[in-house]
């Protein structure tokens, strides 16, 4: 393994901002990891040490196939990380859409294209992401539909579902984006959580990733194939929206199977504890997504379901 600075940016008043990438194996780029572009993203980051962990050991042992070259960048966002905010903590923006990026632009757009400028060239480009809302999903990978049709490797993964994801005008300063115009095939993976480490979750989304190298010849390895994936686009989700804003109290879980017209959660007023909502399925499904604040606006989607007789 070999450990370099990838870009590095000066400050003022404590130790310089540093993008660290660790590199296993030589040849041809193969394939790039990217953890946390947030602050809040700590499964990302951890999902991305037991990676690096994993691949320290086949090193050790051998099994690395020769020709490739595999890079894990843990963190592109460690001074937000460092004090648990989400964004850039001077002007609050946020990283992930500041690709490619810009040199001479200001802060995140540097990070951004320094970051970028290192990471581009490879096959394929894996990044451990969050949603904009916060929730727990059914860990899934995603893939921005640019035109590029790669849909049969992402299922290389095993993961419970691969959603094809069509790319909106805000879309295409993200790394997903960008790195697939500049002809790598990327792949957004979704852990169950964000700011909580999940140990479970951790651990299968690290196996799909030991079984996407091992398929794609990087790696020497057997293990569990996962599953076989369901193909949707994130269209077909079907979101649940209150009427009313309030507490969110949730009686339902990820990837539980519920019936139409079937109670999942309840919205009461934070004031006097009245239950100002009762929110049912409207179809037969699997839990995708859940909000996991304890707050939510009115009209705001707190659960997605794949709909399934």
């Amino acid at each position: 393994m070999e450990r370099k600075v990838l870009f590095e940016l000066p400050s003022l008043y404590r130790d310089n901002f540093r993008v660290t990438g660790l590199t296993f194996g030589s040849g041809k780029k193969s394939l790039c990891i990217v953890g946390n572009t947030r602050g809040n993203e700590y499964q990302q980051i951890y999902i991305c040490s037991q990676i690096v962990r994993k691949l320290r050991e086949l090193e050790a042992k051998g099994r690395l196939c020769p020709g490739h070259e595999i890079m894990v960048v843990p963190s592109a966002n460690p001074y937000s990380m460092n004090i648990e905010k989400r964004f850039w903590p001077t002007d609050n923006t946020d990283i992930n859409r500041m690709f490619p990026g810009y040199d001479l632009g200001e802060t995140t757009q540097r990070i951004a294209g320094g970051v970028f400028q290192a990471i581009t060239g490879y096959e394929y480009g894996i990044q451990f992401t969050s949603f904009y809302m916060p929730g727990d999903f059914v860990p899934h990978a995603r893939i921005m539909d640019t035109g590029r049709d790669y849909v049969d490797k992402a299922e290389e993964f095993g993961l419970p579902y691969v959603v094809i994801r069509k790319a909106r005008p805000y879309d295409t300063t993200t790394l997903n984006y960008n790195w697939q115009i500049w002809d790598t095939k990327a792949f957004s993976l979704y852990s169950a959580t964000t700011e909580r480490i999940d140990e479970e979750s951790a651990e299968s989304m690290v196996e799909s990733v030991l079984s996407f190298m091992a398929t794609e010849g990087m790696i020497q390895r057997r293990g569990h194939q996962g599953y076989r994936s369901q193909v949707i686009k994130d269209g077909d989700l079907v979101a649940v929206r209150p009427y009313v804003g309030g507490m969110f109290q949730s009686g339902i879980r990820i990837n539980q199977r519920v019936l139409k017209g079937q109670e999942l959660a309840w919205i009461t007023d934070p004031y006097d504890g009245s239950v100002r909502e009762k929110i049912t399925s409207p179809v037969t499904g699997v839990v995708f997504f859940v909000h996991n604040r304890p707050l939510t606006y009115a009209n705001t989607a707190v659960l997605k379901i794949v709909p399934g007789e």
